[in-house]
């Protein structure tokens, strides 16, 4: 297993929601064994698919750009150096409202999977 990672050399995809992830840290691959972290870039005028996941818990670090985070039925504007917490079953999407790449830092618990996230849009 691999215990570190070098952000150059990790391959981007996109998942169900239309968010860019790289997988910095995840089990399949790196060894840990109850979440997983991921850096998340929408690009500018981008949002994500309104989405929930059924037993994930998610927390997102901004750490470049601004957005509008929807959380339930709330709404609110997140730049660089704010977090929050999405709790499972919570409907959530992040618009990116700046004039640069909006990234995030998502902390998964237990990982993400794609057959975890329910799209409502």
């Amino acid at each position: 297993m691999i215990h570190k990672t070098e952000y150059g050399k990790i391959e981007s995809y996109v998942t169900k929601d239309g968010s860019i992830i790289r997988e910095l840290l995840h089990p399949s691959v790196h060894g840990n064994s109850n979440q997983s972290l991921a850096e998340a870039t929408v690009p500018v005028g981008g949002k994500t698919l309104l989405h929930k996941h059924r037993i994930t818990e998610e927390i997102y670090h901004v750490t470049e750009g601004r957005g509008i985070m929807t959380l339930g039925s709330e709404e609110f504007r997140v730049k660089k150096g704010d977090s929050i917490c999405i709790s499972p079953g919570t409907p959530h999407r992040i618009q990116n409202i700046g004039n640069t790449s909006l990234k995030i830092l998502c902390c998964c618990a237990p990982v993400y999977s794609h057959e975890d996230t329910e799209l409502l849009e």
